[in-house]
């Protein structure tokens, strides 16, 4: 066979295989009319079974209207960004304005002047923290940021702040705001209207508290099975002491009933180290097991069900 031969069947080969191609395509088309057909006539459930193995769908073509994409980013909070302005912006000054901090407010927020403090101006805030952040609209944000001095004096500010479509990116659009603090809130009645008498129970919980946090014993040994804990570590007190122990009101409070009994309750504890006095609080989850009280829960999530120890 000559090579001019050869190049002609090949250049023929790629016509005579789509040809093939999309005569199998018709037949497959001709197969599933028939089978639609024959399956109207038969009644639904034959429709519905045609309908259902017909033929692999052929991908649509790209539309031109792109995809809505929801994305967790845009709805980042600023708070961080709005904390770091502040904080920046009240220890920096007019007169200083080649200073670090007002190097890095006037970074934060070009267009927003810069305080200009007398010099016997009260001391700067020891700490800034964001407390509430609100989205006004469409990437408009209003930031509460808080400012504590050393005196005990509190003063809250309102940041305005704008974000990205992506939520990447922000800039304060103003100067802050001195506003008043946010209410306090209503207190809710505590579920915890039992006081546990001394005994059993009470005894239970400041064994595991002082375990827990002062290294006295192992924790290991006031906790119901399958629940793992670990002491805090270092131990930051020396000593712990019960000051009241309350249960929610429906559980019994007095002598250890029978296994598998469970109650929650509420210890209000005095732990000391070397530093001083602590009043600190526990919610826990006690059942009964042998005639002992063991520690099932730490309502701070340290505690984990399930698994040996």
């Amino acid at each position: 066979m000559s090579p001019g031969k050869q190049a002609s069947e090949s250049d023929a080969a790629p016509p005579m295989a789509a040809g093939a191609r999309l005569e199998k395509m018709r037949r497959r088309v001709r197969l599933s009319r028939l089978a639609l057909f024959t399956a109207i006539a038969a009644g639904p459930v034959a429709l519905g079974v045609a309908v259902a193995s017909g033929p692999p769908t052929v991908a649509a073509a790209p539309s031109d209207k792109p995809a809505a994409v929801h994305s967790a980013a845009a709805a980042a909070d600023p708070a961080g960004y709005a904390q770091v302005f502040v904080d920046a912006w009240l220890h920096s000054s007019a007169d200083d304005a080649n200073s670090a901090q007002a190097r890095l407010a006037q970074s934060l927020a070009p267009d927003v002047d810069l305080p200009d403090p007398v010099a016997s101006a009260q001391p700067k805030p020891a700490a800034v923290t964001a407390v509430r952040s609100a989205q006004r609209g469409d990437g408009e944000w209003a930031v509460t940021v808080a400012a504590q001095y050393a005196d005990g004096r509190l003063r809250y500010f309102v940041v305005p702040m704008t974000a990205n479509a992506s939520g990447a990116l922000f800039a304060v659009t103003g100067a802050p705001g001195v506003v008043a603090g946010p209410a306090r809130a209503e207190v809710p009645k505590s579920s915890y209207g039992v006081t546990v008498p001394e005994g059993d129970l009470s005894s239970a919980v400041g064994e595991f508290l002082a375990a827990y946090l002062t290294g006295a014993g192992e924790v290991d040994r006031y906790l119901a099975p399958g629940v793992r804990m670990s002491a805090v570590s270092p131990a930051p007190y020396t000593t712990v002491s019960v000051q009241q122990v309350s249960a929610v009101e429906e559980a019994e409070a007095g002598q250890v009933p029978a296994d598998g009994t469970k109650v929650r309750v509420l210890a209000q504890v005095e732990a000391r180290d070397s530093g001083g006095r602590w009043p600190l609080g526990y919610e826990l989850t006690l059942t009964a097991r042998s005639g002992r009280w063991e520690v099932a829960a730490l309502e701070s999530g340290t505690a984990q069900d399930g698994g040996a120890r």
